[in-house]
């Protein structure tokens, strides 16, 4: 029996291949210090843990929630906003509860685009975007994001035809690879690009508590004509350590928040009630949880940017997200490299070029193990004597 072509067109999961080659050295025994991936490393605080335990201990939340989430959870995510970012949102009509952003990432082209239909993509991005593009049958055009433009879109450089021709585009800040951040004044200018062409815009906001330099990150909902054009996915997995419970929500414009609830109608029947509560503790209860996960990450950048520095190896400190990304040495390709650190160092990082085009010459390294380990991993290529 085979599969559809829809699914045969789906992109070969990025990770998969690294996670192959790090569970093989692993298998040989192998110590790998592994920075390659973007799973966070601490607990859930446990007063959210509290919180899915008393809930799920009544018995009215073993039921099925209503079909677009529990009024307390979309309560909730109104409220951070705001208190977070000073933006309205109406809770009944403008937030959508997710299992996890990536499934509304996913998912969203299916709403809002037909056949055939373009949507613009950032280069170097997640490389799940791609997924709903082809389950939506749709096509896609990159923009890319270049250093010396500090990794945001130059939407002059974007070609014409694009933008008249684009339905959908997706943004990213705090960046995944690039750790870049973008502040207010750029998403004016992308409200103003989107009004102009008739672009709807979904801003990945996956790491919008973590920025570092006393800077908090910008959500796009505080430019002026935001919900316009667009919403804004915010999820769980980062802020409070939440990764395995897959919850998140998607707020803004109202129609695609419609839109969204109407696909989720016909693929779920919500989340686990429990997980919901628990969700909505997370949002409105005490946040030095969140400052203190900021402290870490932050204290782990300065620590690891700092060591690459003195053994000679150039990078940018990342401005937020817990990623840094890095210029491979000269006479290795992203790819290349990242099999020359696991063969020669046992240290595993995310080639540049699985991220697009423009990754490529670059690595990502997650700053998701202690200081300790980041250290000894610099320590480990500096023995290389690559730089």
């Amino acid at each position: 029996m085979e599969i559809s072509e829809r699914l045969k067109k789906l992109p070969t999961q990025f990770f998969s291949a690294l996670v192959k080659k790090v569970n093989n050295a692993v298998a040989e025994g192998r110590d790998i210090i592994n920075l390659g991936q973007g799973n966070p490393d601490q607990p859930t605080p446990p007063h959210i843990v509290k919180a899915l335990q008393t809930a799920a201990e009544d018995p009215k939340t073993h039921k099925y929630s209503p079909f677009s989430g529990l009024i307390e959870l979309k309560h909730a995510a109104s409220e951070y906003y705001k208190k977070q970012y000073g933006v309205d949102i109406d809770p009944e009509k403008e937030v959508a509860i997710l299992f996890g952003t990536k499934t509304g990432l996913v998912e969203l082209p299916m709403c809002l685009l037909n056949e055939g239909d373009l949507m613009l993509l950032p280069d170097p991005g997640y490389p799940d975007y791609l997924s709903g593009v082809v389950l939506a049958g749709a096509q896609f055009k990159t923009f890319p994001l270049l250093a010396e433009n500090r990794f945001l879109p130059d939407y002059n450089a974007i070609p014409l035809e694009d933008k008249e021709a684009a339905k959908l585009m997706y943004l990213n800040y705090p960046n995944n690879p690039t750790g870049a951040t973008a502040d207010l004044k750029f998403f004016e200018e992308t409200v103003t690009f989107a009004k102009k062409h008739r672009i709807s815009v979904v801003h990945d906001f996956a790491y919008g508590a973590i920025g570092f330099d006393g800077k908090k990150p910008t959500s796009l909902l505080e430019a002026e004509g935001a919900k316009d054009i667009g919403i804004e996915m915010y999820t769980l997995s980062k802020t409070y350590n939440m990764a395995g419970w897959r919850v998140g929500f998607a707020v803004g414009n109202q129609n695609i928040i419609e839109s969204i609830n109407l696909i989720q109608d016909h693929l779920y029947c919500s989340l686990f009630p429990a997980i919901q509560l628990a969700a909505a503790a997370a949002l409105t209860g005490d946040q030095s949880c969140v400052e203190e996960l900021v402290s870490l990450y932050e204290n782990r950048r300065n620590t690891f940017i700092n060591a690459i520095r003195q053994i000679g190896w150039n990078a940018q400190a990342p401005k937020g997200s817990f990623f840094a990304w890095l210029p491979v040495p000269k006479g290795f390709t992203s790819e290349e490299f990242t099999d020359y650190l696991l063969e020669k160092a046992d240290v595993a990082v995310a080639p540049g070029n699985g991220f697009g085009q423009y990754g490529e010459g670059y690595i990502r390294v997650g700053l998701l193990v202690d200081e300790s380990r980041l250290l000894e991993a610099v320590d480990r290529i500096r023995k290389l004597n690559l730089f």
